[in-house]
């Protein structure tokens, strides 16, 4: 059957999982996501169907598209050595999310829905741990909150003692951090009418799923890609900044 339980964590998860989703809506595939249950909780509805084959092949960034515009599919998907993050990849399942009917589903399981559009707050979503080599940098932040009218200040943020966290709490003494869960930072991060986004995929989903906000997000700069062109989003909602 299909599975898909390649490597990376929540984020590269629900990226692999949307796009083995649409595939399987297409193909009726039966297929064993990672994390099913958890992500359900954002109102992301993962299709499994009935089909399963004697044979497997892999889906990969590069065939993804041929697969999915074929007549027919008469084999297992195996997804996990990729990540599904091109451009063009991840511009489909923007617009996937972003039809109605899908987002009805996410709005409606959204534990603060009644946020949106009511506030002028502003979230940032600032990647650290494992990810801090390749963070855009205290800078970008600043300026960032800068070019923003907000009224309340939130941070998420994976590791809240590091340095980065520190300079902004001191510059801006009233931000409120975001002691939450994953799943519920998500949902609350993507009520807030401004958005500043480091790299990575889970920066990308609080994007993704931020219906109604306005998202910005730091250019790429070389030798600090470890992820695919998530964030050149075919929006007028989406800003990118320099992180100078």
């Amino acid at each position: 059957m299909t599975s898909t339980n390649g490597p990376g964590r929540l984020g590269n998860q629900i990226i692999r999982n949307l796009a083995v989703c649409l595939l399987a809506k297409k193909y009726d595939l039966n297929v064993d996501y990672t994390n099913k249950d958890l992500i359900n909780k954002l109102g992301i509805e993962l299709f499994s169907g009935s089909r399963i084959h004697k044979k497997t092949i892999q889906l990969t960034d590069n065939n993804y598209f041929t697969i999915y515009n074929s007549n027919n599919l008469n084999c297992n998907l195996d997804p996990n050595n990729d990540f599904f993050q091109t451009k063009e990849i991840t511009n489909f399942l923007y617009n996937y999310l972003h039809t109605d009917k899908i987002m009805f589903n996410i709005i409606n399981n959204n534990q603060f829905k009644e946020r949106y559009g009511t506030n002028n707050d502003l979230c940032i979503h600032v990647r650290l741990t494992d990810a801090t080599c390749w963070n855009p940098g205290i800078t970008y932040y600043i300026n960032a909150i800068r070019n923003v009218n907000f009224e309340k200040l939130y941070i998420a943020t994976d590791e809240i003692n590091h340095n980065i966290i520190i300079k902004l709490r001191e510059l801006y003494p009233a931000s409120q951090l975001i002691n939450l869960d994953e799943i519920t930072t998500i949902q609350f991060a993507s009520t807030c009418k401004h958005i500043i986004l480091s790299h990575g995929s889970f920066s990308a989903l609080i994007g993704y799923l931020s219906f109604f906000s306005n998202i910005y997000y730091p250019e790429y700069e070389l030798g600090k890609i470890w992820y695919g062109d998530m964030f050149s989003i075919d929006s007028n909602n989406w800003k990118k900044l320099s992180v100078s």
